[in-house]
C-alpha cells in the first residue's frame, strides 16, 4: 500500500532513487495533470457547443473559425499529451519510470519534476535533438 505523503514533499537526491515516496509523488503529479487536461477539454467542448455560429459578418465568421481551429489543435496536442501521461503511469507500475530509455540511467529528479513524462535523460535528449537536426537539415 502506498505511503501517504503530504503536499509539501519534494523528491530529494538524498533518498533512494524511485523509492515508494517518489513513485507516489510522481503518480499523484501525473494524475493531477491528466485531470486538469481533461477538465479543460470538457470546458472547451462546452464553450464550442454553446458558441453562436450564426455570424452575419464574414469577418466575424472567419475570426470565429480561426479561433475554433486553434482551439481544436491545442486539444489535439493535449490528447497526445494524455497518452504520454498514461505511458508514464504504466512505467510507474512496472518500475521503469524515471530511467532513461536510451541508457538505463536514472533521469534527474529536477528533470522529472519539470517534465514528469520525460523518457530520456538531459544528455540523451540533447543527442536525440542533435540527430533530428542533422537529418532534418540533410
Amino acid at each position: 500500500m502506498a505511503e501517504v505523503i503530504d503536499d509539501t514533499y519534494r523528491p530529494s537526491e538524498d533518498e533512494p532513487f524511485m523509492n515508494e515516496r517518489q513513485r507516489d509523488y510522481f503518480r499523484r503529479k501525473l494524475i493531477q495533470w491528466r485531470e486538469d487536461i481533461l477538465r479543460e477539454s470538457k470546458e472547451t467542448l462546452v464553450a464550442l457547443q454553446n458558441e453562436n455560429e450564426n455570424h452575419p459578418d464574414v469577418a466575424d465568421r472567419a475570426s470565429s473559425e480561426t479561433d475554433r481551429a486553434i482551439e481544436l489543435r491545442a486539444r489535439d496536442r493535449q490528447r497526445k499529451l494524455i497518452s504520454k501521461i498514461e505511458a508514464a503511469l504504466s512505467r510507474l507500475d512496472d518500475n521503469t519510470y524515471g530511467y532513461c530509455e536510451e541508457t538505463g540511467e536514472p533521469i534527474s529528479l529536477k528533470r522529472l519534476d519539470a517534465r514528469p513524462i520525460a523518457t530520456l535523460s538531459v544528455e540523451a535528449q540533447e543527442r536525440h535533438e542533435r540527430r533530428e537536426r542533422v537529418y532534418r537539415d540533410a
